[in-house]
C-alpha cells in the first residue's frame, strides 16, 4: 500500500496527520508543504508582540519523526493525476497514494489596479517579517482592507506609533464577519487610537508617492499593505478534474467527487445538509475538518459538524464569535463584568453568539454559549439577558430536558 499523501502543511494538513495515527492508522503518512519552515499557526502573524513576528510552531521536528510522518518542506504539488493515485512534486518526485488529503488552503485575494504590485501581502510568515522590517517610527503605512486582519495588523501598528490609514471600499470595517454592534465598537476605538478611514471607496492605483483613490485623493504612504480577503486554492484539484466552485467540493464526509481524495479547512467547499456548499475560514473549522477528515481516510464514516468561531485581538479588546449571526436573528444583548456579550436567536432557538471586551475575559461565556447552541436549546430571551441567571444553569437544565 502506498499509504496517505497531504498536500498542504498548514493547521489543517498537519493536524490531519496527526490525527490519522491517533485514529491507528499504521500505514505511510507523507505531508507535503511549500514553505521551508516547520508547520506554523497563521493567526499569530497578525498579532506581533512587541513587534515581533511570532512563529508558533504546530509540532516540532521530533514530534512528527515520532509519529513516523514523512514531511516533504519547501515543496508544492505540480499535478495531480486522480485516474493513476500519484501527485508530483515540484523537484519533480511522483508520489503514489492509496488516499489523497487537499489542504491546500487559500491564496491572497489581488488588488486589479495599475501598480498593484507595489502592495505587499499578509499571508506567510515570510509576508510578515518583509512587512515588519520595514516598519520604522514616523513611517506610514496604508493598509487596503478594513477586515479582520487589516484591523489586527493597524491596531499592532498604533501600538509602535506608526501612522496608519485604512482603505475600504464598503461603507463600514469589519462588514463581513463582526457583529454590527461590535463592528462599530472596534471602528470608534481605532479612530480614538489614531487610525484614519477612507471609507467608501476603492483604489484606482499606487504609485510612488501612495494610493490614489476612486474619488481622486490620494492617501500618502510609505509603506502600502493589501489585506483584501483570500480565495481558495483549488488549481491543483481544478487541472485534475475535481469538482470545484468556492472551492473543492466535498459530501459531508469532506470525500470530493474521486472517492479517493478528500479536502479539508480553506480550499474546501463542504456540503450543507439543506443543499450547496459552504467554505469556511477560520482556524477552528480548518482542524475540526481536518482530524474528521483523518477519521473517514483511517475507516471511518463521521459527518463533518461544528459550530463556527474565531477571535480577534485588536489593542486591549478581545472579540469572539461562535456560530453564524445574521442580521435577521433577534439579538439579545448582555452586560458582563469583563465587556458584553449578544446572543442570537433563530425562531427562538440560539444559534450563535458574541462577546466583545477586555482580554480573554469573555472566553468562558463565549464556551458555555457554544454548548448552549449544540444543545438546541430555545432559551427565554430575558434569561439570556439577565446577567443573574448563569450559563451553566441554562445548560444543565437544558441538559436534564
Amino acid at each position: 500500500m502506498n499509504g496517505i499523501v497531504i498536500i498542504g502543511a498548514g493547521e489543517s494538513g498537519t493536524r490531519a496527520a496527526f490525527a490519522l495515527r491517533e485514529a491507528g492508522y499504521s500505514r505511510p503518512v507523507t505531508l507535503v508543504g511549500a514553505e521551508p519552515h516547520l508547520p506554523y499557526e497563521r493567526p499569530p502573524l497578525s498579532k506581533a508582540v512587541d513587534g515581533a513576528v511570532q512563529m508558533k510552531l504546530i509540532c516540532a521536528a521530533d514530534a512528527l519523526d515520532a509519529a513516523g510522518i514523512t514531511y516533504l518542506a519547501g515543496l508544492s504539488a505540480t499535478r495531480l493525476d486522480a485516474d493513476a493515485a500519484t501527485v508530483t512534486v515540484s523537484d519533480g518526485r511522483i508520489l503514489p497514494y492509496e488516499k489523497l488529503l487537499l489542504t491546500t488552503g487559500a491564496r491572497p485575494r489581488r488588488l486589479a489596479c495599475p501598480g498593484a504590485e507595489r502592495a505587499l501581502d499578509f499571508r506567510t510568515h515570510g509576508d510578515a517579517k518583509v512587512i515588519f522590517s520595514k516598519i520604522a517610527l514616523g513611517r506610514s503605512v496604508v493598509i487596503i482592507g478594513a477586515g479582520l486582519i487589516g484591523m489586527e495588523l493597524a491596531a499592532v501598528l498604533r501600538g509602535r506609533n506608526v501612522g496608519v490609514s485604512v482603505i475600504e471600499a464598503a461603507p463600514k470595517p469589519l462588514g463581513r464577519a463582526v457583529p454590527a454592534r461590535f463592528a462599530e465598537k472596534l471602528h470608534t476605538r481605532h479612530a480614538a487610537e489614531g487610525v484614519r478611514f477612507h471609507l467608501d471607496r476603492a483604489v484606482a492605483a499606487i504609485g510612488d508617492d501612495g494610493v490614489t483613490l476612486t474619488d481622486g485623493s490620494l492617501v500618502p504612504a510609505d509603506l502600502i499593505v493589501s489585506a483584501i480577503g483570500v480565495l481558495p486554492d483549488i488549481a491543483l484539484a481544478e487541472a485534475a478534474g475535481l469538482a470545484t466552485g468556492n472551492g473543492i467540493l466535498t459530501d459531508a464526509y469532506l470525500r470530493t467527487s474521486a472517492p479517493n481524495i478528500f479536502a479539508a479547512g480553506d480550499c474546501a467547499a463542504v456540503a450543507e445538509p439543506g443543499g450547496g456548499h459552504v467554505r469556511y475560514e477560520s482556524w477552528r473549522s480548518a482542524r475540526t475538518q481536518a482530524e474528521t477528515a483523518a477519521r473517514n481516510m483511517a475507516g471511518a464514516a463521521e459527518t463533518f459538524a461544528a459550530i463556527p468561531w474565531f477571535w480577534s485581538d485588536q489593542y486591549d479588546l478581545g472579540l469572539q464569535v461562535a456560530g453564524q449571526p445574521l442580521p435577521a436573528h433577534q439579538s439579545v444583548r448582555r452586560s458582563a463584568a469583563e465587556g458584553e456579550l449578544e446572543f442570537y436567536l433563530d425562531d427562538g432557538r440560539l444559534v450563535a453568539a458574541a462577546g466583545l471586551g477586555i482580554g480573554n475575559g469573555l472566553a468562558k461565556h463565549i464556551k458555555l454559549a457554544e454548548m448552549l447552541i449544540a444543545a438546541c436549546i430555545s432559551p427565554e430571551p430575558a434569561a439570556l439577558a439577565d446577567p443573574g441567571v448563569n450559563l451553566k444553569t441554562l445548560l444543565k437544565s437544558a441538559r436534564a430536558a
